[in-house]
């Protein structure tokens, strides 16, 4: 019997003329409905007409999170007075709970993709709702162009709801062809505001660390909410370690339960935090309890303000997620939760000024993940680029192209960036397509049942207490009897079947529902569920990975042509004795899906072929491996190098087969230690395998050597006479003064004609001592504007030395090419009024006494016989009494000599 009660307090229901109107007129809408109006519970069930009214149509319900898909059917059945299964029903992956007569099936994205892939004409579906669209996953804004494109082209009469308590309205109803915007009016309660800032300064979240200072600082929020507010308090962090944290400091709570909700908890925490409780509760979660969810007798939510989005770290190769500030957005939805059964409050553990300045909305998967699955979903569609599709944010460029490369490595793309019979395979694991490669070329070599239980296992990455040593946490997680190892175990059973059925192998499982979904048929049955997380397991951005030979082209959406397509390549057994143990077996399977993060033994670190450092731990069981595969790696904060959190020995046998695309044998010849140094390398990747001195080098690389050499050491590598060095000074000075045609001569100028100049000694040359020989003066001559003529002017334009009134030739000093300077003394200028110049500049005139030592300096001759000689005669003529010192330097006559020389 349908719950009427349940279903008229739900204010969504007075939009729903309008809804219905506005999918009648143009078979596309967009709801924005606040939190707790009913709009992911009420709404699909009257699109089905399960309430009642309206026809009879077949609803598919996407979600972002898979607690939130089991949650939402679970409720739409209560409310129908059924189990799951009959009217109402579910699919994850992992779990399906679907029965001949349901008309809602609330799937996670992942599954809807898949079923895309499969059947583009979403065959018996009539209504697809996209739920908590302002998420802006990446799953769900790529299904939104797909349906988007079905319904263009192939559907017109399928239905479309974009829904959302807090979204761009306005980009999403752009998106689908001018949908109208459905608005329902909440009747939520109101929810009071607290400003809760910490006392102390709080550094900033960094990778995946959250200062521990706000991590106590919410936990002593969450004791003041209690002791301030009735009712339970939902508290939201941004992971699964710092929910531990802060229930490890909230003990000694009397009366009050503590609760853990996230997508990895066990279900029957799931269930327990979705039901009323029988005493007082503290729930902590991350931002699976943002939306789609509501927890019963919450009243108080407190906010840390952090969320974690994913990141790609192209300096390193890596991806992880990161914490930041949540968005304005999120902040709506999660304070939104205090108020759906009655008034309440929200405290915000940052200041009010704060708010303002963060951002709007989340930030949109596809402009910061890793877009390698999205690219092959693209390329399974028929659009490799992804530019014919229907996106609030196009994919960026570079991203694009770094999946692309790597799916082309793979073998899941051709060079036109088609999808490939391997590339249909890997699509339909419903994993990363790194994880489904390392699947399928695994299982031959170490076994469909090793390589289902080491995928398994690092699709989604173990707790930290199973250690950073794979093949141990592989045996912990066989033996365990924790969450993990339940999430686990249906895993790999999934991933066997996956295996065998790509293999041309066929389960107990049959054909009675395509293999793609991974999921079994447990309508009413209670079984228990998978946990919550996303359908697609996310990884990094990787270097170029290992070729396949590819078993020919087929589109994907021709489900029957790629099922016909040969069995994936099957690589052969690396010739190494370490496969004959478990422990290589499992290094194998990790370096297929990694094959950038082999690594090898470097100095006090590992060496990765993508040519990242990394370091493992002192107490590892990888520490003194030479060869390791990294399948998992972190970003510690203040660290150069990255730090392998979950890895496989291997051996370089092992490397070489994962990684062998990129090893390579090659002649190196460059400048190393202050000369040419010529070897032949065979290097996988940036690690060096082995390396032999190279005789007889080509000439072309010989030469790119020394001229590495000169632009790094200087062109004081070659020889330069005094001779040489003065001309380079004078060419400088012609430069600045005049310009072309005279040659720019300083280090970046000469390096720029090299060829002109330096050529034909250059050509000769094999190695440093042969560079010190080469007569820098001689070959910067062939610089000299010969075609033009000017060259004949270089001793008119700036001389060597220039002749003095005494009669003596006076070298001009040119190392400062603003201002060449001449050193005379003070007596061979008498009677010159004016100071002497060369290409129009008046030298710097340096002024000797006798001794030679500088008396006095000037550009001006005449000012100073007039104002400066006087003290400088003064000064002088006592301590050189023997010299002429005239009354007036300006009319007397220059001398080289003394007065007895002159006879005075």
């Amino acid at each position: 019997m349908i719950r009427d009660d349940a279903l008229d307090a739900l204010p969504v229901r007075e939009a729903l003329p309008r809804l219905t109107g506005a999918l009648d007129a143009h078979g596309t809408a967009v709801l924005v409905a606040p939190p707790g109006t009913g709009k992911t519970t009420l709404v699909p069930l009257a699109l089905a007409g399960l309430l009642g009214t309206g026809p009879a149509r077949r609803v598919v319900v996407a979600e972002p999170r898979r607690i939130a898909a089991r949650a939402a059917a679970r409720r739409m059945a209560w409310l129908l007075d059924e189990r799951v299964g009959e009217s109402v029903g579910f699919t994850v992956r992992g779990e399906r709970a679907v029965g001949r007569h349901t008309r809602v099936e609330v799937v996670t994205t992942g599954v809807l993709l898949q079923r895309l892939q499969r059947d583009q004409e979403l065959t018996g579906v009539d209504v697809v709702v996209l739920d908590e669209c302002h998420e802006r996953h990446l799953d769900a804004d790529t299904a939104a162009a797909f349906l988007w494109d079905v319904r263009e082209t192939l559907r017109p009469g399928l239905r479309l709801v974009a829904a959302s308590a807090t979204t761009d309205a306005e980009g999403w109803a752009r998106l689908l062809g001018g949908a109208p915007v459905v608005e329902a009016r909440g009747t939520a309660h109101p929810v009071e505001v607290v400003w809760a800032p910490p006392a102390r300064a709080v550094r900033p979240p960094h990778g995946m660390r959250v200062d521990p200072v706000l991590l106590t600082h919410v936990a002593s929020v969450i004791r003041r909410a209690l002791d301030e507010r009735d009712g339970d308090v939902l508290a939201f962090l941004p992971g699964v370690a710092e929910i531990a944290r802060v229930a490890g400091r909230l003990g000694g709570l009397g009366g009050v339960e503590v609760l853990q909700v996230h997508g990895h908890a066990p279900a029957a925490v799931q269930d327990a935090v979705l039901s009323p409780g029988q005493r007082r509760r503290v729930v902590l979660a991350t931002s699976v309890a943002e939306s789609s969810l509501t927890v019963p007798g919450v009243r108080v939510v407190v906010d840390s303000g952090l969320a974690r989005e994913p990141r790609v770290d192209h300096a390193r190769g890596l991806s992880a997620l990161t914490t930041v500030r949540a968005s304005r957005a999120a902040g709506r939805q999660r304070a939104g939760r205090a108020g759906r059964e009655a008034p309440g409050a929200v405290y915000r553990c940052w200041a009010e000024a704060e708010d303002a300045r963060l951002p709007r909305f989340p930030s949109p998967e596809i402009k910061v993940a890793d877009l390698t699955a999205f690219a092959l979903q693209a390329a399974c569609w028929g659009d490799p680029d992804a530019s014919g599709l229907a996106l609030l944010d196009p994919p960026p460029g570079g991203a694009m192209a770094a999946a692309r490369s790597v799916l082309a490595a793979i073998g899941a793309v051709d060079a036109d960036g088609r999808a490939t019979g391997r590339g249909t395979r890997l699509s339909r694991l419903g994993l990363h397509p790194r994880l489904g490669r390392a699947l399928l070329d695994a299982a031959p070599v170490v076994g469909p049942d090793l390589a289902a239980e080491v995928v398994a296992l690092i699709g989604e990455e173990p707790p930290r207490d199973y250690g950073d040593d794979l093949v141990g946490a592989l045996r912990t997680a066989r033996r365990g009897g924790d969450a993990y190892a339940a999430r686990w175990r249906t895993e790999t059973r999934r991933l066997r079947r996956a295996a065998s059925e790509s293999a041309g192998r066929r389960t107990a499982a049959g054909s009675a529902r395509p293999a793609e979904d991974g999921v079994r048929d447990t309508a009413a049955s209670g079984a228990p569920s998978a946990p919550d997380r996303k359908d697609t397991v996310r990884a990094p951005v990787p270097a170029p990975d290992v070729a396949h030979g590819t078993p020919g082209s087929s589109p994907c959406p021709d489900a029957d042509r790629a099922r016909d397509t040969p069995a994936p390549w099957s690589p052969p057994v690396p010739a190494t004795g370490l496969l004959a143990g478990e422990d290589g077996r499992v290094g194998l399977v990790a370096a297929l899906a990694f094959p950038e993060r082999v690594a090898r033994v470097d100095g006090g670190a590992h060496l990765m072929v993508a040519g990242t450092r990394a370091d493992v731990g002192a107490a590892s069981g990888l520490r003194g491996a030479e060869w390791v595969a990294v399948a998992v790696a972190d970003r510690p904060v203040g660290r150069g190098h990255a730090r392998v959190t979950l890895g496989a020995v291997v051996d370089e046998a092992i490397a070489r087969h994962a990684a062998g695309a990129l090893l390579e044998t090659h002649e190196e010849v460059h400048w190393a230690d202050g000369d040419v140094v010529a070897r032949r390398v065979e290097r996988l990747g940036a690690v060096e395998l082995a390396v032999r001195p190279l005789t007889g080098a080509g000439p072309s690389l010989v030469r790119a050597a020394l001229l590495d050499g000169l632009r790094r050491e200087g062109f004081g590598l070659l020889r330069w006479p005094a001779g040489a060095v003065v001309l380079r000074q004078r060419l400088a000075f012609l430069h600045g003064r005049l310009g072309e045609p005279w040659p720019d001569v300083s280090d970046a100028g000469l390096h720029a004609r090299v060829e002109e100049w330096l050529e034909p000694e250059l050509s000769r040359a094999r190695r440093r001592a042969d560079l010190a020989r080469i007569d820098a003066g001689q070959a910067l001559g062939r610089l000299l504007p010969w075609a033009s003529g000017e060259a004949a002017r270089l001793d008119e334009l700036a001389p060597e030395r220039i002749t003095v009134p005494s009669g003596s030739g006076v070298r001009i000093d040119y190392a400062d090419p603003e201002r060449p300077v001449l050193a005379v003394k003070l007596q061979e200028m008498f009677g010159l009024q004016e100071s002497p110049r060369v290409a129009g500049v008046p030298l710097l005139v340096h002024l000797l006494s006798p001794a030679g030592r500088p008396a006095a300096v000037t550009a001006d001759l005449a000012s100073f016989w007039r104002d400066g000689y006087r003290g400088v005669r003064a000064e002088l003529r006592g301590r050189y009494p023997r010299h002429p010192w005239p009354e007036d330097p300006a009319t007397a006559e220059p001398t080289r000599h003394t007065n007895a020389r002159l006879g005075r």
